[in-house]
């Protein structure tokens, strides 16, 4: 069946940042692209990938009916652009991020190669860092936790997915010095996976089950393990005591759903935490946040946040165990990847972060 489908006009400002995304062939390019071609303050001039040469995005995701062909990317050719989004996976990424930043470029990576601080680190969890001299320039990009940086950056590190809803769940009580260990139970939907599915993510594999997955050894876990220290640092400064190294463990499982996430997180705290305290804890935190919703009379749902760039937080002290029960729901393409790029793009430019995406 054929169609004759109106081509959408892009709603743009005058003397709008020219952008493109590179590698818009995925999920979360695909999305990204769509967003930045709505929102009213970023002319979106170009769409690349590896495939579909020729096709336009709205073909080959008819629901975002982005009316640009896909091309090949020839950074040489890049005259006039402000920014960009690059979703390649890690690796790749670097060397298209470093030539983008040669010609001036500020850049949101939603890939892995500029999230770590530590050199070490990143080449232990992914082995040999094709572009190092980077790393010091990057900026982390939850940006709930790195606004200010973010607004002056000129690379931006998007978290991972999961990192970002436990990031968020956590950060309150990373903050107050009160997370001693802490166990993270995370469930993600098959979008997870990308567009290329394995005997993993396979339909037959994913419907009415529940499947762990990179068990004991999940790429995200220094991501949340960094973050997490970097924040319980000034608590340990002020309290005159050393930062311990806190270690997580993560854990992600596979659910039969197209896009949502749940972090549970499991906290033995440092020491004992009432109802009230914690409450008070979550709302000096989240109280003026745009994007975090904190829920104070029970835990959130993922279909509540689903196509939306908010996440659901909410925590719980468990008097028989002592321990703190803390939620984040997120969409995984979304506030996990896609729209949290445009809250990012958004400081980097000057709008409001919440520009384009309410």
């Amino acid at each position: 069946m054929s169609c004759v489908a109106r081509v959408p006009v892009q709603p743009m400002a005058t003397n709008a940042p020219r952008t493109i995304v590179a590698g818009a062939t995925g999920f979360t390019g695909a999305l990204a692209a769509h967003l930045l071609w709505r929102h009213p303050d970023f002319e979106l001039v170009a769409i690349t990938g590896r495939s579909e040469l020729g096709r336009e995005l709205r073909e080959v995701y008819p629901r975002y009916r982005v009316p640009l062909s896909f091309q090949e990317l020839d950074v040489e050719s890049l005259e006039g652009i402000d920014a960009a989004v690059v979703a390649y996976p890690h690796a790749a990424a670097a060397p298209t991020v470093a030539a983008l930043r040669e010609r001036g470029i500020r850049v949101v990576d939603l890939s892995a190669d500029f999230r770590l601080r530590s050199l070490a680190s990143y080449e232990r969890w992914y082995g040999e860092h094709p572009r190092p001299e980077l790393i010091e320039e990057a900026v982390y990009g939850l940006t709930e936790l790195h606004r200010a940086q973010i607004v002056s950056a000129g690379l931006v590190a998007n978290p991972g997915c999961y990192p970002t809803a436990s990031l968020l769940a956590l950060a309150p009580l990373a903050r107050a010095g009160l997370i001693a260990d802490v166990v993270i139970d995370a469930k993600q939907g098959i979008s997870g996976a990308g567009r290329v599915f394995d005997e993993t993510t396979h339909l037959s594999m994913a419907g009415e089950n529940i499947v762990p997955y990179k068990v004991a050894g999940h790429r995200h876990t220094p991501e949340i393990e960094e973050q997490l220290n970097a924040l319980a640092s000034p608590s340990c400064a002020e309290a005159d005591a050393p930062a311990p190294e806190l270690k997580v463990q993560f854990q992600a499982h596979l659910v039969p759903l197209d896009q949502g996430e749940m972090a549970s997180c499991y906290v033995t705290t440092t020491r004992p935490v009432v109802a009230e305290e914690l409450r008070a804890i979550y709302l000096e935190a989240y109280d003026d946040e745009p994007f975090v919703e904190l829920l104070l009379d029970g835990p959130p749902g993922v279909l509540e946040v689903r196509e939306t760039n908010y996440c659901r937080v909410f925590a719980a002290a468990d008097e028989h165990t002592d321990k703190v029960i803390a939620f984040g729901a997120i969409d995984n393409l979304w506030k996990g990847t896609s729209s949290q790029a445009v809250q990012n793009l958004n400081l980097m430019f000057g709008y409001p972060e919440t520009r384009g995406l309410l």
